[in-house]
């Protein structure tokens, strides 16, 4: 069907809102009813379109689609449309299902809990008066950023049409503010030409406190796939006039960067990246600004504010909080706003609730800072409003107590503390250490030395039971650790322990003080002459035996073997698949082989415990190999241990 084959086409280059009108011809004709549900669906959550894509999801479900991680999906549309219960539902089928991702497993059991909690999280720090700005249209606003008298934002108001989400593109524009913050209003005017360009968008601008600086995000271009096309620049205010913008050197050429805000000396700048590195999907991260507009090296914001999903549109308010936006923290729905205080070394997120919050997103908040902090801006795409996202005013009426911030510490509202207390959790480490083998059985006295990951630094030592048991070890919350497994008669093993994603949120909490361990299981090959183990993913390009970076990342882990086990010498081996000639086959697994241990050799491993081998196409595991899969079962590297 033609229809179907274009609307795959518009969907893969990111033109989803294209993609829709193909697919759902597609769908009113009942072909392919799982596949193109689903593909509806998928199509209305990428741009933005969480309740719409609800139904499809649903259909394409009902039509037996298998793919586990549309059921994920679904139950986190229906929390973003409120549908609290449903939604749990969806998590729970989805968590327990066999084929569930690992990362989005443990993400929905997180939702589930945080499912359970919602009308806490919803509670009212005060009663705040939220108000619908007049200039908000159809379209979309948001991005709010106060210079002098006026309120600059981005809105969707350029001719060039977006073919993600089918809306006009965005620009920077500004209205002046009324004697009272809530008068903002007339029509919208462009906020300069420097800063204007048809056929991209630009949004979120964030000025420095003297006005003469403002950086801001462009992107989505179309000259590259998908939404990394996202960067940030710069413009000057020099001789009443905006400079055309120049290209910040912090972008990531390969990862979408945007939403800056600047700290409220103008000498940091607080932006949000997926790049490579990160936490989790988008982090925020910081940067320091010098006189000449020079900028430091890029450093994440940490564990502690940045989760596995979201963290966006960062604002330092008068008192030095940090206000953000974030789908990864206990919220209502998609994004929530929150803030982060610091309280005796130790940073707290609290949602900021109801009314702040809805189960749609709702973020970049401001404060209006000639009222004190008692008002401000935030957008929303939230029910009732004009259109997509738009624009909000808030205020705090002035007979409430006296308190500049939003958050007070020991408010009985706060979820950090309970009876005046702050809320404490202790997290452990226990485990089991058993034999690599079928059946498996416990490995009594084997030493577990618990490293700070950062550098071999020994944090903890324990021993295991006659039960292969041991614990329990205090961990820090947003640590990573490596277990180094070590018992006479075996190979040592490292493992890995993240305590990312982890961290317990203070509204799960019910006492001042909870302790919480989580267990591990390690299992230890038996040190043997002669035993042969495979080293997966250890690839080579057609006809070559040099070492790609892939291959090395593996070998490196084979490095780390052999410092732990300094005793043990290895013979390592290179296989081939039969579909070249034997001789030519012999010289090229010889020359492989040679190069992975010239490989090790340079990362520190003494050459005289290596031997290199190439088998050729003379030990193939799958005679006769028909399949891709059969004959890359027989393209294999191995190592075997010749002595210890």
């Amino acid at each position: 069907m033609q229809a179907y084959k274009q609307g795959i086409k518009k969907f893969e280059n990111g033109e989803y809102d294209l993609a829709l009108k193909d697919l759902q011809k597609v769908a009113a004709a009942n072909y392919e009813p799982a596949q193109t549900n689903h593909l509806i669906a998928e199509a209305y959550r990428l741009s933005n379109r969480f309740s719409e894509a609800i139904p499809y999801y649903k259909k394409a479900l009902d039509a037996g689609l298998t793919d586990a991680e549309a059921r994920f999906q679904y139950a986190y549309a229906l929390k973003t449309a409120g549908q609290y219960v449903e939604a749990r539902a969806a998590f729970t089928e989805f968590a327990q299902s066999a084929e569930a991702n690992k990362v989005l497993q443990e993400r929905a059991y997180r939702e589930i809990e945080t499912l359970k909690i919602t009308d806490r999280i919803g509670q009212k720090k005060k009663e705040i008066i939220v108000e619908n700005l007049p200039f908000n249209t159809p379209g979309s606003e948001f991005s709010p950023a106060i210079l002098g008298n006026e309120l600059v934002f981005s809105a969707s108001k350029k001719e060039k049409i977006y073919k993600n989400n089918g809306q006009a593109m965005l620009g920077l524009y500004k209205v002046r503010l009324g004697e009272q913050p809530s008068e903002a209003g007339g029509s919208p005017t462009l906020f300069s030409s420097s800063t204007f360009v048809e056929d991209a968008n630009e949004g979120s601008p964030a000025f420095t406190p003297d006005g003469k600086t403002l950086v801001f995000a462009r992107g989505n271009t179309g000259k590259r796939k998908g939404t990394v096309d996202v960067d940030l620049y710069m413009s000057r205010f020099v001789n009443g006039q905006w400079t055309a913008p120049a290209y910040l050197p912090i972008n990531d050429s390969l990862a979408w960067d945007g939403s800056p805000a600047f700290s409220r000396d103008g000498k940091t700048l607080y932006f949000a990246s997926n790049r490579a590195g990160g936490v989790g999907g988008i982090d925020l991260y910081r940067t320091n600004m010098d006189a000449s507009g020079r900028f430091s090296k890029p450093v994440n914001m940490g564990k502690d504010i940045n989760t596995a999903g979201d963290e966006m549109f960062p604002y330092v308010s008068p008192d030095n909080k940090l206000y953000f936006a974030s789908d990864g923290h206990p919220g209502l729905g998609k994004l929530d706003l929150f803030v982060a205080t610091r309280s005796q070394g130790i940073i707290s997120i609290e949602n900021l609730g109801i009314p702040f919050n809805t189960p749609q997103d709702d973020f970049s908040l401001v404060f209006h800072e000639d009222d004190d902090g008692e008002s401000g801006f935030f957008a929303s795409n939230r029910e009732g409003g004009k259109g997509d996202d738009d624009i909000y005013f808030f205020s705090i009426p002035t007979e409430d107590e006296p308190d500049t911030t939003l958050v007070a510490e020991k408010d009985p509202n706060n979820p950090n503390y309970l009876n005046g207390q702050l809320k404490v959790v202790r997290y452990f480490l226990a485990g089991d250490v058993l034999t690599n083998a079928t059946p498996s059985t416990p490995i009594d006295s084997a030493t577990v030395r618990i490293l700070a990951d950062s550098a071999d630094v020994e944090v903890g030592r324990l021993v295991t039971s006659e039960q292969g048991k041991f614990g329990d070890h205090r961990l820090e919350e947003g640590k990573d650790y490596i277990l180094l497994v070590e018992r006479p008669g075996y190979i040592s093993r490292r493992t890995t322990f993240s305590m990312t994603g982890r961290s317990i949120p203070p509204i799960f909490l019910n006492k001042v003080i909870t302790d919480t361990t989580y267990r591990v299981t390690v299992r230890l090959d038996k040190l043997e002459l002669n035993k042969t183990f495979v080293l997966e993913n250890i690839y080579y390009d057609l006809n070559k035996y040099n070492i790609r970076p892939d291959a090395a990342v593996e070998l490196d882990k084979l490095v780390e073997i052999l410092k732990d086990n300094p005793t043990v010498n290895i013979e390592l081996s290179s296989h081939t698949d039969a579909r070249a000639t034997d001789a030519y086959n012999m010289t090229l697994s010889q020359q492989r082989a040679e190069s992975a241990v010239n490989y090790i050799v340079s990362r520190g491993i003494d050459a005289s415990r290596l031997t290199a081998k190439g088998y050729g196409e003379r030990q193939l595991i799958v005679q006769n190999a028909r399949t891709e899969e059969e004959h890359q079962r027989n393209r294999r590297t191995e190592f075997t241990i010749l002595s210890y």
